[in-house]
């Protein structure tokens, strides 16, 4: 599951990382918040205001992800000009060094993009590509440039959608990344609701939900969103047969 780091102060964090994990949560994938997320709808762009507002930078990130880390293994998903100022090279270090098991950069370029592998691969760490179905040139040098996992949006909306997917589009992709790539491929974005998330996972080798459990912890505390988390959990390890979606 997705959180941003810096939400709430580190003592309130650590204990919703602590309910989050008992809830289910295999995975967690680590916000770096940053000030113009293009790629993110609302719950999570005002999650990553209130964090910067709060005064949180890289070095609270790293906190995030050490006691994330000692519950599941983690992956840092941060916006390219986070990276960049920060250093590339520091940023994949210290990351590493706090427990980090992947970075995914959701904007980055394709130019930029077998340098930043290489980097994660001397430092240790996976680099997860996010691919749209719509991706634009060599589907194979987007793949060879990936490591860990390949990431298909489950909708091309930002995050937090709560519109219907379109499951034929994204087992047509899916597909399209398995003929390309022999790496896992896990989806999000704009999976809303367990049944939905029951209705994707056979399509996939992971399920990764951020947007509900964010809104569950802004709006109704550690507790729902840890109900909440262990309902998306039941979900995508129900038979397919059982799946409902919308």
């Amino acid at each position: 599951m997705f959180l941003p780091a810096g939400l709430t102060a580190p003592p309130a964090e650590q204990s919703t990382i602590d309910a989050l994990s008992e809830s289910g949560t295999d995975l967690f994938e680590i916000g770096v918040p940053h000030r113009a997320p293009v790629l993110d709808g609302p719950a999570i762009t005002a999650a990553y205001h209130e964090a910067l507002d709060r005064g949180t930078r890289v070095r609270d990130v790293l906190n995030t992800v050490s006691h994330a880390a000692s519950h599941a293994p983690v992956v840092v998903m941060a916006y390219g000009e986070s990276v960049a100022r920060y250093g590339p090279r520091l940023f994949a270090r210290d990351m590493r060094s706090a427990g980090a098991a992947g970075i995914m950069v959701v904007d980055l370029a394709d130019s930029l993009a077998g340098t930043w592998a290489a980097t994660l691969t001397e430092t240790g760490l996976a680099c997860p590509r996010l691919v749209p179905p719509q991706t634009a040139g060599d589907l194979d040098e987007v793949c060879a440039s990936a490591s860990g996992w390949l990431y298909a949006p489950a909708t091309h909306h930002p995050t937090g959608y709560r519109g219907p997917v379109d499951l034929e589009g994204l087992d047509r992709s899916v597909r399209r990344l398995r003929k390309a790539s022999a790496l896992p491929v896990v989806s999000g974005i704009g999976i809303s609701t367990p049944a939905l998330a029951r209705a994707i996972a056979p399509l996939v080798d992971g399920v990764m939900v951020g947007s509900p459990i964010v809104g569950a912890l802004a709006s109704a505390g550690r507790e729902e969103a840890a109900a909440l988390v262990a309902d998306f959990a039941a979900a995508v390890s129900a038979p397919a047969e059982d799946a409902t979606h919308e």
